[in-house]
């Protein structure tokens, strides 16, 4: 990554966003640029204009938390793009670090708990959107990006931008690209150094148009709560709400769950998928295989 690169252009495609309006400042007059100008910024954030430069600049080092929280209120930044400046402010200073590149791997009590979720499709995913585990109904709903991945670990990104399947198995496909380069943003300024993190933007921005012009775009999201399309070959179209819950104990992992509006078609498909892939257990408890989903070509 080139930090200060990027912290430009963070700052710069944010304050063309805000209209003097929206910041109460007359907008009277030809403007040669979209939104903001810097000394207007700066004015706002209780700064000179020489300062703000430098910082929109990237030369961040010694600028005060306060300064960037007055910064990001005069850009009207949201939670997500407050933390996302402050990730790349601390990037600046960051020192590489030499990383192992063994697989992240999943708790064994998490894999239980997310098989206990039979009626719940479950993933777990790392900051850069490998998909490291699933339970049966995840792993079934998800199914064209386990079955389709080249590699050991299947990556959402690298199916979404790089599989010709992907418009199928993601209805909404523009909106599924904007939210994993999002996401891929606020990993890059978590993990600067990281060879899994920078390999796959490098991968994806030389293979993918699509790619390369979100990624110019430098929007940043959370992912906490929302709704995702699916198109599942053997059920059609689900409209799931999804709850993301980071795992405390293993940094960078985070468990998806979705689940289906109450008595909605969704829901019926959901229960149809989990007939189908419910773990069976033993006389003891022990769980000894899971179901197969039909052939399309099965009655």
């Amino acid at each position: 990554m080139e930090i200060a690169k990027d912290i430009r252009d963070f700052l710069m495609t944010r304050r063309a966003k805000v209209t003097p309006q929206q910041v109460g400042l007359p907008a009277a007059g030809r403007r040669r640029v979209a939104g903001l100008r810097r000394e207007e910024v700066a004015r706002l954030a209780g700064v000179s204009t020489e300062y703000y430069i430098q910082v929109e600049r990237g030369r961040v080092a010694g600028v005060s938390d306060e300064v960037l929280h007055a910064i990001a209120r005069a850009l009207l930044l949201d939670e997500a793009e407050t933390t996302h400046l402050f990730d790349l402010a601390r990037a600046t200073t960051a020192k590489p670090r030499r990383r192992r590149s063994a697989r992240q791997s999943v708790p064994d009590t998490v894999q239980a708990l997310l098989d206990a979720m039979v009626t719940a499709p479950a993933v777990v995913q790392n900051g850069h959107l490998d998909l490291l585990a699933a339970n049966a109904l995840g792993r079934a709903v998800y199914g064209d990006v386990f079955e389709r991945s080249s590699g050991a670990t299947p990556n959402l990104a690298r199916f979404i931008f790089l599989d010709d399947h992907a418009e199928q198995t993601f209805p909404d496909w523009n909106r599924a690209a904007d939210d994993a380069v999002a996401l891929l943003r606020v990993e890059a300024a978590r993990s600067p150094y990281s060879p899994a993190v920078t390999g796959l933007i490098g991968e994806l921005a030389t293979r993918s148009e699509q790619f390369r012009t979100r990624w110019a775009a430098h929007d940043v999201r959370a992912h906490r709560r929302g709704s995702k399309h699916f198109h599942h070959r053997m059920v059609g179209d689900l409209t799931l709400r999804y709850e993301a819950l980071e795992i405390s104990a293993d940094a960078g992992l985070t468990i998806i769950a979705y689940t289906a509006e109450p008595d909605s078609p969704a829901q019926e498909a959901l229960l149809l998928l989990a007939s189908w892939t419910a773990p069976e257990f033993d006389a003891t408890g022990n769980r000894h295989h899971e179901s197969t989903l039909p052939s399309p070509a099965d009655d």
